[in-house]
């Protein structure tokens, strides 16, 4: 949990998503303990490469928010900044998505509206926007 932390932490610019890295660590605990959805440990793997931690995703059974949507959801994805363009997220996304289509054809997740390389990535995976006046359509 510590080093999935430190690296949510040093994945984003200064302040963007945790002002310290032990508010990260503790955002990441808050996660593993259900406070943003039931964590799904089997749809949250993490790469490591040489020993270090690189990559991760977190995925609950449903995010707590009212404006997503009902079904398995990555609430965070981050990859160590000298680790990004290596094809990381997409494996992370695809096994992800893999562990939860037992149980649910879909897996959602936000994106940044200027996150023009994520948008880009998640569209050619094959994730759609998706409004909820779209639900059962």
């Amino acid at each position: 949990m510590n080093q999935v932390g430190s690296l949510y932490f040093r994945a984003y610019p200064p302040g963007d998503a945790c002002t310290t890295e032990a508010e990260a660590i503790a955002d990441v605990a808050a996660s593993y303990h259900g406070e943003y959805g039931a964590y799904l440990h089997e749809a949250s793997p993490v790469i490591v490469h040489d020993g270090e931690l690189v990559a991760s995703v977190m995925t609950v059974q449903q995010a707590p928010w009212d404006d997503t949507p009902d079904c398995p959801f990555i609430i965070e994805l981050f990859t160590a900044p000298g680790y990004r363009r290596a094809g990381l997220a997409t494996v992370l996304l695809a096994a992800a998505a893999s562990a939860v289509m037992t149980t649910d054809p879909l897996i959602a997740l936000r994106v940044d509206a200027s996150n023009t390389a994520a948008i880009t990535l998640y569209e050619r995976l094959g994730f759609r926007p998706w409004h909820e006046s779209s639900a059962g359509v």
